[in-house]
């Protein structure tokens, strides 16, 4: 029984997902953030409890709320890249939104529920692309069927002879010696509208695709083009897979999923937490934080693709708080935050471990963009220390901006060697302590310097 309940959505990518352990969930973090344990840790109980909840009989398992995580911490220390690497690990779609943005232009541009139409939006795309996945095979060969049917137009009669040539032909074809011939063929033509009726957010309050209604309105029209067999290729496997998709399944597990497994990271929560006083701005940002409270509380959002529950979308927020705290939220939008993490600035040690370390580390991403020059590219551990020893220092002396100071030192570092890498000789080049300072030590000592180029 307990099988099946993990299994009640038929959405195999879900039921895997979240079955991961939080020993296996912090593993998988590790190899892109580091330190943080405290985060990770309740990202990865997060992320468990879901799969505990989908084990719960129905009565009790609709009662049981996700507990949102308060991420406490300065920019640049991880906070996004947690909750950003926990969705794709979890195969979950996944929205980060600006809670400053809602503050914006008088409080009229954007309104909070459309972070929960963002997150709906990104779980079609997700399950589009993996049903499409499945039949693009059978896609293939359809839209190999059609062209041949262009190349060689069957008559009313088909002959021996017809079908041999046929066969030729397709012979051809799968080889790839006809993909220079043009030929035409008919491609939907979709429609254009020159007036603006409402905007497109206003529309989905009321459930209403307005690209959707101009294509029924103009009733799908076709035109013919000329075009390479392999431009047709590719523009008729698009529409096979179409047809062959069922919209309406999509949909279904794609609403199931961003429910059950929705995430939405909420950056710079602290940029709404008004100083206490009842006029000017920070009425609008108190407004901000009530509105979201019925959101993280559980309601229903209308989208174009029906009702969306937020009850079990798992919430992140987080923010530096510098200039305030988190007891200054609104207490209700507090309460709704049970599980707070604080994550450590980084130093000297943390930066040297991040140029390295992860798998998707700037060491490895420089090495493996000049590789495509022929040239390899050799750090000493000297090299390493001293570009943390100057990030951290910069950070120290000017804003810190956490690891992203490690972009800007070794976009700096190399520019000169990204410039010449084409007209190098000889094809390795080893970047050494000497060769650090003698690029960076300069700009870091002057504070003037470090500010505008650091």
């Amino acid at each position: 029984m307990a099988k099946n309940s993990v299994n009640r959505f038929n959405d195999p990518v879900l039921a895997r997902a979240m079955s991961l352990t939080p020993r296996e969930i912090v593993a998988e973090l590790d190899k892109y953030v580091i330190g943080q344990y405290e985060a990770k840790r309740a990202v990865a109980i997060a992320l468990r409890n879901r799969w505990r909840r989908a084990m719960v009989p129905k009565p009790l398992r609709d009662e049981i709320m996700p507990n949102n995580i308060l991420m406490v911490g300065p920019t640049g220390v991880g906070k996004t890249e947690i909750s950003r690497r926990l969705a794709k690990l979890a195969g979950a779609p996944f929205v980060k939104v600006e809670a400053s943005k809602f503050t914006e232009v008088g409080y009229v541009g954007r309104d909070v529920d459309s972070m929960v139409r963002d997150l709906v939006q990104v779980a079609v795309d997700m399950v589009r692309t993996e049903e499409a996945a499945k039949v693009e095979d059978k896609a293939r060969q359809l839209v190999r069927e059609r062209i041949l049917d262009i190349l060689i137009p069957p008559p009313s009669s088909p002959s021996d002879s017809y079908f041999r040539t046929r066969q030729k032909i397709a012979a051809q074809y799968d080889e790839g010696l006809l993909d220079d011939r043009e030929i035409e063929i008919e491609v939907s033509e979709k429609p254009v509208a020159n007036v603006e009726i409402i905007s497109q957010a206003g529309l989905e309050e009321f459930g209403v695709n307005m690209q959707e209604m101009l294509g029924d309105l103009f009733g799908g029209r076709r035109k013919a083009r000329r075009m390479t067999v392999a431009e047709a290729r590719e523009q008729l496997l698009q529409e096979e897979i179409d047809r062959l998709l069922d919209r309406d399944k999509i949909i279904e597990i794609a609403k199931v999923r961003a429910e059950e497994a929705g995430i939405i990271f909420i950056d710079e929560i602290d940029k709404i937490v008004g100083s206490g006083s009842t006029t000017g701005p920070d009425v609008s940002r108190e407004g901000v934080q009530r509105d979201l409270l019925p959101l993280v509380e559980g309601t229903t959002v209308m989208t174009k693709y029906g009702v969306v529950r937020t009850h079990h979308i798992l919430f992140i927020a987080s923010g530096a708080f510098s200039n305030s705290s988190p007891s200054d939220l609104i207490p209700e939008l507090q309460g709704r935050f049970p599980i707070r993490v604080e994550l450590s600035p980084l130093d000297a040690e943390d930066f040297a471990r991040i140029l390295v370390e992860p798998e998707n580390s700037l060491i490895k991403q420089y090495t493996a963009l000049l590789r495509t020059e022929g040239i390899e590219l050799e750090f000493t551990e000297g090299a390493i220390e001293e570009i943390a020893r100057i990030a951290d220092e910069v950070n120290r002396k000017t804003e810190n901006i956490g690891a992203r100071r490690l972009h800007t030192a070794m976009s700096l570092l190399l520019s000169d060697l990204l410039f010449d890498a084409p007209d190098i000789a000889p094809k390795k080049v080893r970047i050494t302590r000497r060769t650090v300072r003698a690029k960076l030590a300069d700009i870091a000592e002057s504070e003037d310097l470090s500010k505008f180029i650091l």
